[in-house]
């Protein structure tokens, strides 16, 4: 079956529109009670990778691309208790290009705008968000103790797999209680609280599926 590609005069307007639907409602209405941080954009460009992915549309990848750049991260160099490094990190929004540079193929508005994308760039950081990958093997436990954050402060943790997996998020603060979970069926987790303290917080990231790698992010 062939692909369906739009008009090159409504591409612009497309892209658009479909960056702005993978914003929360508050965003474009102007609310500014729900922040939103470079964790958020993180999960919900890879989000829309996969809906992308699922819908064979590289108009929906290259603005997942678009909006994953758009929250540049640094590593660092966390293992959980036990744990071993891995070197892959979370997807790249030069990977999700070249996707979207192979369902694009024969449209040359299309490709045009995959090139385009390719080649905004982004400040860079010195500090900010990092992440750290590992491996977790099936049915597994990976435990982060000790984890600082500062009271008053937006606290944010994402852990993002490579698609194979069901990874469950849980954040216990320092006296054992539950303070944030994410356990969907899919292996990215996002959880945010805003401690009313400075705590240490212990990670929990549960592997209920198939060996993997993951990324684990924090602000």
């Amino acid at each position: 079956m062939s692909r369906f590609f739009p008009p090159i005069g409504v591409l612009p307007q497309m892209f658009c529109a479909v960056l702005m639907a993978a914003l929360p409602v508050g965003a474009l209405a102007g609310d500014t009670g729900a922040p939103i941080t470079l964790l958020k954009r993180l999960e919900v460009s890879r989000l829309m990778y996969r809906a992308g992915l699922a819908d064979q549309d590289p108009l929906m990848i290259v603005a997942a691309a678009k909006m994953r750049k758009t929250a540049p991260i640094v590593p660092g160099t966390r293992t959980p208790e036990g744990g071993t490094a891995a070197q892959t990190g979370p997807l790249s929004a030069e990977a999700m290009l070249n996707t979207a540079a192979l369902l694009a193929q024969g449209n040359p508005a299309l490709e045009k705008l995959v090139e385009d994308v390719r080649f905004v760039t982004v400040k860079g950081v010195q500090d900010g968000p990092v992440y750290s990958s590992t491996a977790i093997a099936a049915q597994k436990t990976d435990k982060y103790p000790g984890i600082a954050f500062t009271g008053g402060s937006y606290a944010e943790i994402y852990v993002e797999g490579k698609g194979s997996s069901n990874l469950d998020l849980h954040v216990y603060d320092s006296a054992g209680r539950l303070v944030c979970s994410d356990t969907d069926i899919t292996d990215i987790a996002y959880c945010g609280w805003r401690p009313d303290t400075a705590d240490q917080y212990t990670i929990q990231v549960v592997n209920k599926g198939a060996g993997t790698e993951y990324s684990l992010v924090t602000n």
